[in-house]
């Protein structure tokens, strides 16, 4: 089968597309990688031709011999359902977790984005909770970011604003969501910081900076991602009125939801506020 008629190539290129129309992707702006099954890779791996192995900037012993779909370096989102052959490749990690190769894609050459040291930390720290977890995504969506101005950068207080903008929102994101402050981007520190956050969360901030959300699957993670960023762009019309919410959702309330949708919250979420 070629590379570009696999379902899971389809899934990832309409990722991308969907980001791009949301706005989430200015110019080069954010990254996706998938860690693909063994069946995948059999279906697809007539036509790997592997590069050289490179060096991928840390360890990630647990994903030895895995192959990962991964948006490449400098590449627009806009452009890769136009040409997923130059934007997007697949990569193989070797037995030790210490070096990667691409096998098929960016055939104008480059390399996967700046950031996939911190896809593969968090590919990682995923696989060992739960092996559905296939998905990293990174994007810029404006109205989270604009919270991280105004809002303490404190799990505890996103997540409550955050979900008192809509009732789905504890639903979507019962775990709550993880904060991480300003780090240079693409760099080992704010891996290592996002990837003890997914320890626990599924979507961390990175403030004045975008977002990192991990799924199972294309539409659980971009619909997480969707939901989060809905209800901060919510947060953000609330408090360009006003600096009071007049009624909201309460924490007996939240507990009586978390109880008819069967999801456990925090109690650490839902304290009383002055």
């Amino acid at each position: 089968m070629k590379v570009l008629e696999a379902e899971f190539v389809k899934g990832f290129i309409r990722m991308c597309s969907d980001g791009w129309e949301q706005g989430w992707h200015e110019r080069n702006g954010g990254n996706l990688s998938y860690r693909m099954k063994d069946e995948e890779v059999a279906a697809v791996e007539e036509n790997f031709v592997p590069g050289e192995w490179k060096e991928i900037g840390t360890s990630v012993p647990g994903l030895a011999g895995e192959y990962f779909l991964v948006t490449g370096s400098g590449k627009y989102m806009r452009n890769v359902p136009l040409d997923p052959e130059d934007t997007i490749a697949i990569a193989e990690i070797d037995q030790a977790g210490e070096k990667y190769r691409v096998v098929w894609g960016l055939k104008n050459g480059g390399r996967p984005t700046s950031e996939f040291p911190s896809h593969l930390m968090n590919h990682e720290v995923k696989k060992a909770i739960d092996p559905r977890y296939r998905v990293i995504y990174h994007c810029h969506p404006a109205n989270t970011i604009a919270l991280t101005f105004v809002l303490p950068l404190d799990d505890k207080v996103f997540t409550r604003e955050l979900w008192e903008m809509a009732t789905e929102c504890p639903v979507v994101f019962p775990a709550g969501i993880g904060v991480v402050p300003w780090m240079v981007p693409g760099g080992r520190d704010i891996a290592v910081a996002t990837s003890k956050l997914m320890k626990t969360y599924d979507v961390a901030i990175w403030a004045h900076h975008g977002m990192f959300a991990a799924g199972f699957d294309f539409d659980l993670t971009f619909g997480l991602m969707h939901t989060v960023e809905k209800s901060a762009e919510i947060l953000v019309k609330v408090l360009s009125m006003t600096d009071h919410k007049r009624q909201t959702i309460q924490p007996d309330q939240f507990r009586a939801l978390a109880k008819d949708f069967h999801v456990t919250l925090p109690e650490k979420f839902l304290y009383e506020k002055d």
